[in-house]
């Protein structure tokens, strides 16, 4: 059974750092892509970050250079380090991992969220 459990996220000053984390239960980490999303009140769930099982990153934009995934394969976890905070960031934040098998399946997984909250 999968399980992602998202922690770190809290209330922060504009300016400010957060480092949220998933942990990934089951045996699918080191084969998924994991991504960072965010849903705002009122608005649609956007992609914030994703890191591949080989490394690669992506960025939205709005986030690019604040910013950074990265992933802990030893320890099955997923960081995403968020600097300069803007109160626009302000979001539940939640973590997916996307699994594809070798009949090119896709099988996605979602944690609960953590909330950020950031003031101005």
């Amino acid at each position: 059974q999968v399980q992602l459990v998202e922690s770190g996220g809290g209330l922060v000053q504009a300016g400010g750092s957060l480092r949220l984390s998933c942990a990934v239960s089951g045996s699918i980490f080191r084969g998924s892509a994991i991504g960072w999303y965010r849903q705002a009140p009122g608005k649609q769930r956007e992609l914030v970050a994703t890191i591949t099982s080989s490394g690669s990153t992506n960025y939205a934009d709005s986030v690019k250079g604040r910013f950074t995934i990265s992933r802990d394969n030893a320890k099955n976890t997923v960081y995403l380090q968020m600097n300069s905070l803007k109160p626009e960031d302000t979001a539940v934040y939640l973590c997916n991992a996307r699994n594809i098998d070798y009949l090119a399946r896709v099988y996605d997984y979602w944690g609960q969220g953590t909330q950020v909250t950031v003031s101005s």
